[in-house]
């Protein structure tokens, strides 16, 4: 018997992705993505829906009632705050929000592998569907795996992909150890005292630090004997006082994103960026104070789970891709891989598709197919199929 999604089925979900691309959802305001996922499920006889994880994430969970290997399969929900260009039927409805991340087509191929499951029932084991809110923002997985569910859930594997435009249309994509990288945002709060801008010596402004920030944090990847890998620094947001011709600034703000391919380089180069904040403001006697938003841990594939995925390319008859390097980009799925040994790869979405995040972007549902038998091989892999 086939797993495959026959027509009837392909064809219901892409009608349920461009409604979700239609009614986008921005990261931590997913309120009505989830209670459309969870009407398109209702004739899929899920053995239990948890509501509400993590914030407005949803489990869908098939349960054998047998022992056997515990699976989770995660997409993301969230949009983004980009307006939409294009001028298809499905546009958005939701001024200045729109689905350029493909969160719609993901949730779409979990939503198939809902409606696989329900027709090939697991004899053993559970599979859980994970539809995870706020990825975006990287808050989303940490908050879903604090839920009470996973004290006593815990998979023996996690698996989850991404749409990737620029690479042949339904060709998978694989790498070896980290597919994504690290990143975090890094504010720097700065802090002095003002003064006439006719005496700046009255005060102490912080400028000389900015200027020194500025120039300082993108070099610091310059130092690659400290590293093992790739890291970047990129001055996102910068600040200097006031706009007021007659005052010398006595606070400042910058921000800047930092990235690596590898968590231990993270930790080095975060350590680095906290150093040159500390030395500048002591040179010209500034207070200061530093947070951090937007954590994304490296997304990490281990081996026996990149195995599975490959094997299952392979039955599907996808043409697998190896790449060499990883996504300078972050995935919040590295909060996952990082508790539980997984693998996180992707489908290309066609050579001549605008790129994640352009504002006339959308995802092709062309490989939604290819998506959820993918998912469903992994499953037959681990033998909790009748097929």
């Amino acid at each position: 018997m086939s797993l495959k999604p026959d027509t009837l089925l392909i064809n219901q979900l892409v009608a349920l992705r461009r409604s979700l691309h239609r009614h986008p959802e921005l990261s931590g305001k997913e309120i009505q993505t989830p209670s459309r996922i969870k009407k398109f499920l209702k004739d899929y006889r899920p053995d239990e829906i948890r509501e509400k994880v993590g914030g407005n994430g949803l489990l869908v969970i098939y349960d054998s009632a047998e022992p056997g290997p515990d699976i989770l399969f995660r997409c993301d929900m969230d949009a983004l705050p980009i307006e939409e260009v294009n001028d298809f039927n499905h546009r958005s409805e939701n001024e200045g929000i729109s689905h350029k991340c493909g969160h719609d087509g993901h949730m779409a191929i979990m939503a198939g592998v809902a409606a696989c499951l329900s027709r090939h029932r697991i004899k053993k084991g559970r599979v859980a569907l994970l539809f995870q809110p706020e990825e975006e923002t990287g808050r989303g997985a940490e908050k879903v795996l604090h839920d009470p569910f996973f004290e006593t859930f815990k998979p023996e594997m996690v698996f989850a992909l991404h749409n990737l435009p620029g690479f042949e249309e339904k060709a998978v994509v694989l790498k070896k150890g980290p597919f994504a990288s690290a990143s975090r945002g890094m504010i720097i709060k700065l802090q002095g005292t003002s003064s006439h801008a006719a005496h700046p010596e009255q005060g102490k402004s912080p400028v000389r630090v900015v200027t020194g920030l500025l120039d300082g944090l993108p070099n610091i990847p310059e130092l690659k004997e400290s590293f093992d890998d790739f890291c970047m620094v990129t001055i996102i947001h910068a600040r200097i006082g006031e706009r007021a011709f007659g005052t010398s600034p006595g606070d400042a703000v910058v921000m800047a994103t930092l990235r690596s391919y590898l968590d231990d380089d993270m930790d080095k180069l975060t350590a680095m960026a906290e150093y040159l904040v500390d030395h500048l403001c002591k040179k010209y006697d500034i207070e200061y104070n530093i947070q951090y938003t937007e954590v994304f841990p490296a997304t990490v594939n281990k081996p026996g789970a990149l195995d599975l995925v490959e094997k299952a390319a392979k039955d599907h008859g996808a043409k697998i891709v190896w790449i060499d390097e990883p996504f300078p980009w972050s995935e919040d799925f590295g909060h996952v891989t990082a508790k539980f040994p997984g693998a996180f790869f992707g489908i290309g979405a066609g050579k001549d598709q605008p790129y994640l995040h352009n504002n006339n972007y959308d995802f092709n549902d062309n490989i939604i197919e290819t998506g959820v038998n993918i998912f469903m091989n992994i499953i037959r892999q681990k033998n909790q199929l009748n097929v």
